[in-house]
Parts: C-alpha cells; sequence; structure tokens
C-alpha cells in the first residue's frame, strides 16, 4: 500500500469516525427532545445533523479515492449503494426534523396566547391568591403529546435504519477489506 494509499484510508477512517458518531447521535436523540417539547435543543440538533450529514459526504469521496476505480468488487457496490440510501434517508430525517422544530415553536406560540389573564391585587383573597398564582401558569394543553408524533416516530424509525446501514458497511469493510 503506497503512502498516498495510507493518508486516503486514513482520511476515510477519520472521516467515518468523527462524522458518523455524532450524526448517529442527533439523529437517534431527536425524539426524546421531541417528547420533551424542547424546541431549542430539536434546532441544535436539526443543525448538528446538516452538519455532519454534509461532511459524510467525505467517506463517501475517501472511499471512492481508495476504490481507484475497481468497483467490480460485490461488497464495494452495495456498500456504496447502502451509502446513498442513507444519505437519501438522513435528507427525510433532516426534513422531520425541521418540521418538528416547527410544529413545536407554533405550539409554544399558542400556548403564550393561551395563558389565564392574572386577576387584579384588589379582587384577592388570602384563599384565592394561591387561585390566582396556579392559574397564571400557562395550562398544559390535552393534545400536548401529540404534537409532532408523526415526525417523531418518522425519526426513531429512519435513524435506527440509517444506524443499522452503518454498521452493515462497517461489515462489509471490515469482512472484504
Amino acid at each position: 500500500m503506497s503512502t498516498s494509499d495510507r493518508l486516503l484510508l486514513f482520511l476515510h477512517i477519520g472521516f467515518a469516525i468523527f462524522t458518523l458518531g455524532p450524526l448517529t447521535a442527533a439523529t437517534m436523540s431527536a425524539p426524546r427532545y421531541i417528547r420533551n417539547r424542547n424546541v431549542t435543543v430539536v434546532r441544535y440538533l436539526h443543525r448538528t445533523t446538516q452538519i455532519y450529514g454534509l461532511a459524510t459526504l467525505g467517506i463517501f469521496l475517501f472511499g471512492l479515492a481508495l476504490a481507484k476505480g475497481d468497483l467490480a468488487e460485490i461488497w464495494l457496490t452495495v456498500s456504496m449503494t447502502l451509502f446513498v440510501v442513507a444519505l437519501a434517508l438522513l435528507l427525510i430525517i433532516e426534513r422531520d426534523q425541521r418540521k418538528a422544530a416547527h410544529l413545536l415553536e407554533v405550539a409554544a406560540a399558542e400556548e403564550g396566547r393561551a395563558a389565564v389573564p392574572a386577576r387584579p391585587a384588589a379582587a384577592r383573597t388570602a384563599e384565592g391568591a394561591e387561585k390566582t398564582e396556579t392559574a397564571q401558569a400557562p395550562p398544559a394543553p390535552a393534545s400536548g403529546a401529540e404534537i409532532a408524533q408523526v415526525e417523531r416516530g418518522r425519526l426513531a424509525a429512519m435513524s435506527g435504519v440509517v444506524s443499522l446501514i452503518w454498521l452493515t458497511i462497517l461489515v462489509l469493510m471490515v469482512w472484504n477489506g
């Protein structure tokens, strides 16, 4: 193996380690934060998915350079096909993360408008003050669990499938490389 091939292999493995780990963590943890209705974290995970999803192209490009046009090996063809499928699924994951963040923001804005206004201080009694303080808290919506439920389910399923694809590619690389 020449020095340039070793460098390409180093870059290929380095990109795989430093992009697939954070990408998998971001896609797998998004459903939990959607369920907790944490818009800030969902937006952050969406941005992380975008950045690391784009960086995974480096894995493909360095792997393609390592193959040197010898794509007759079935394991290389299968690995590249699975990689393209994973990238297509990542586009759907990114779309669902963006949509879930938007739905959570809209729900939070609606809850803010639906907050119960406080009564004037003169109308409060000792007992009424306690009731008013509890009434000032924004009410939990009855359908709070259903916000972005479809996206949450799709994210959980597709991120699991993408992780299995990454593992399958790893097995093909190790077994046949």
